[in-house]
């Protein structure tokens, strides 16, 4: 929907008066003669009122004469002044199947919902109303109807189309609500989680303590901690209709409280303390402790200075058999909590990463001990390096010193041969001195 707006306006092509389309739509409806003293008087909703009442007949329409007849009466009713009056007839006759087509009648009726959204004007006061009505029956007509991966590529442009629409903040919940609905129908949890989270936000200061406010926080709270992937609690225990429940709900918010920032023993106490509490808010407790397990993991991992955890260490924290260290160790790492690597030989899990939990001053003071470890060994690299470079350069030096040494006592001794050499030509040479100097060649030779 996002990607076909630019280009809205070019969704519906007529040719005509008002007068010509609106006889045309009324004669293909069976009602021309109905309609056209309407428009000989110039009473142009009342023309459209009894078609868009006679419009029903065009679900029943040939698939091929469907598109077209819609984009028509749809084209009449946005040229009223009025046109909210009549949206909302033409939008539910969409959601109501198509009988002409039981296999693409739901697509067709998709595309026209879509061009209605479409050819309403963004910078127009009365089609933002317009718009945010035509998306409800939209996300209506998805939660009927399938279709939701095409809903889901708009749904980041939901909040600016919110504030654009000028939206109050009890439509803005209303709207996030029902594409929760829809996520979680289709399967997505986490998208729904996000929606019910947002429809929270949208409570004041003072209405944060309503009922209203209160059982919509606390199906945020079980869906985050009953989710398969929802491990980040800390967005939730900002919200302050979820920090009210801790007086009207503290147990709940203790549990919520334990998944955000504690481990399995707390949970176990918490279990002992009120027993049956699990299962009388029809809770999956497996599913809770096996969370619990995998959260205790990922701090174990993270208040781990050396990042080398011995079997021993994981099995004490999770409460399990060291035979099943290695199982959990893979289960916390496909849930994204953790990275690293199994040592079976040192009975060891190497982290090379590890997911925080909760940053407060205790977090900062372990990040503090780890900057501290890491700058101690950095110095110590470097100082190393540089007493290597060091011990090289003095090598190097010294190689230096002994070639010279070599070079100038092989020096001496080519000297001192040289003097024997001469003196012996001398010797030898009388008889050579007395011949004559050998001629030199010329051209003429």
């Amino acid at each position: 929907m996002a990607a076909q707006e630019d280009q809205s306006q070019q969704r519906v092509f007529v040719d005509g008066s008002f007068a010509e389309l609106a006889k045309e739509m009324a004669d293909y409806l069976h009602i021309g003669d109905e309609v056209q003293p309407l428009l000989e008087k110039d009473q142009k909703d009342e023309a459209l009122k009894k078609i868009v009442i006679a419009s029903p007949i065009l679900n029943s329409v040939p698939e091929k004469e469907f598109q077209s007849s819609y984009n028509l009466l749809i084209y009449l009713v946005l040229q009223s002044d009025n046109a909210g009056m009549f949206l909302p007839r033409v939008c539910d006759n969409l959601t109501k199947p198509i009988t002409s087509s039981p296999v693409h009648g739901p697509g067709l009726a998709l595309n026209a919902l879509t061009t209605i959204f479409n050819l309403l004007k963004p910078d127009s006061e009365r089609d933002n109303e317009l718009r945010f009505n035509v998306f409800m029956a939209i996300l209506r007509f998805v939660k009927l109807n399938g279709f939701y991966e095409t809903l889901k590529r708009c749904l980041p442009e939901l909040k600016g189309w919110l504030k654009q629409w000028e939206t109050d903040e009890e439509d803005q919940r209303k709207l996030y609500l029902e594409v929760a609905e829809v996520a979680h129908d289709a399967g997505d949890g986490e998208t729904s989680y996000q929606h019910v989270l947002s429809a929270l936000r949208t409570f004041d200061e003072d209405e944060v303590k309503s009922e209203e406010a209160q059982q919509l926080a606390l199906r945020a709270l079980k869906s985050s901690i009953m989710s398969p992937t929802h491990y980040d609690f800390q967005d939730l225990l900002a919200v302050p209709a979820i920090q009210a429940l801790s007086e009207s709900h503290p147990l709940y918010h203790e549990l919520l409280v334990i998944f955000a920032e504690k481990d399995l023993e707390d949970y176990s106490d918490f279990n002992e303390e009120h027993e049956g509490f699990i299962e009388k808010e029809h809770l999956d407790g497996e599913k809770l402790q096996r969370k619990i397990r995998l959260l205790t993991f990922a701090s174990l991992a993270a208040s781990t200075p050396n990042r080398e955890i011995p079997y021993a260490n994981i099995a004490k924290a999770l409460q399990i058999p060291e035979e099943e260290v290695e199982m959990w160790t893979i289960d916390v790492i496909r849930a994204g909590l953790v990275e690293g690597r199994l040592s079976q030989l040192n009975q060891l899990f190497l982290v090379h990463r590890t997911v925080y939990r909760v940053f407060s001053e205790k977090q900062w003071r372990e990040l503090n001990d780890r900057l501290g470890i890491w700058t101690s060994i950095i110095k110590t690299v470097v100082s190393n390096l540089r007493r290597e470079q060091a011990n090289a350069e003095a090598h190097k030096r010294r190689e230096a010193e002994d070639l010279e040494r070599r070079l100038a006592n092989a020096g001496i001794g080519a000297n001192s041969n040289t003097g024997g050499g001469s003196g012996g030509g001398r010797r030898g040479g009388g008889e050579r001195s007395e011949r004559a100097p050998r001629r030199e060649r010329t051209e003429d030779d």
